[in-house]
């Protein structure tokens, strides 16, 4: 057999053994992945809540433990009425509701926007009064470091606890960001409504609010609901991650 012969077949034999191991480690960590991003997942529902502090080191366990005896999966149809995931048939928007004694403390709204750079993914909670911001966390999003990807910081995201979806009358005014401070940008009646912005992120700021007013417009009849008092469990079943 020639030396080029020889040389041919020992590339080829390599990338074939190279390419078995690949795939062999993809396949082997596939479970590791997708259970990381469960936990992930479920890290940045209870952090939306209040129920982990933003700063601290979890186990997994823990996580796991605290979104089993906290969280609950139900989907809302276009009347705002919910029913749990796990029910037959059961169709719409995701929803996730923070329950605590049978009592709900807070429902949270999958958030997903456009961004300048990509998809902007998060999770916005709002209090069992249906008008009022208790959280929000983003967890996915290529946005430029230092501008736009100040959206993932903490100080960003806790300018929405408190916030309102509802302007003085109670007519449904969506969260949006503001170019600037609010107290310098906004009128004193809308300032409620408005999130400080990130200074040199305009489009950013822009694009999120347009992913927020979406969401929240989508969501609508579940938080009207809410106000009305007209949201109640079903049953005392726990929701899966």
């Amino acid at each position: 057999m020639s030396d080029t012969l020889k040389s041919i077949w020992f590339a080829a034999l390599t990338a074939l053994i190279s390419s078995l191991l690949l795939t062999g480690a993809s396949l082997g960590l596939k479970e590791y992945r997708l259970k990381n991003i469960k936990i992930d997942n479920q890290k940045n529902l209870l952090k939306s809540v209040g129920l982990i502090r933003p700063e601290g080191q979890y186990a997994s366990v823990e996580i796991e433990k605290l979104y089993r005896e906290n969280i609950r999966t139900y989907r809302a149809d276009k009347s705002g009425r919910i029913t749990p995931q796990k029910e037959p048939g059961s169709q719409g928007l995701p929803l996730f509701l923070y329950v605590q004694k049978e009592t709900v403390r807070a429902y949270i709204l999958p958030v997903y926007s456009r961004g300048l750079w990509g998809r902007i993914e998060g999770y916005l909670a709002l209090e069992n009064d249906g008008a009022t911001v208790s959280g929000f966390t983003v967890f996915s999003h290529g946005e430029t470091p230092g501008l736009g990807g100040e959206i993932g910081t903490r100080w960003f995201q806790e300018n929405f606890r408190g916030k309102k979806i509802i302007d003085p009358r109670g007519k449904f005014a969506p969260i949006a960001i503001a170019k600037g401070r609010v107290t310098d940008r906004i009128p004193q009646g809308r300032q409620a409504n408005f999130v400080d912005g990130i200074s040199g992120a305009t489009l950013t700021g822009r694009f999120l609010s347009e992913g927020l007013r979406d969401t929240l417009m989508a969501y609508e009849k579940v938080s009207a609901n809410f106000r009305a008092g007209r949201i109640k469990l079903t049953t005392g079943e726990k929701s899966s991650p």
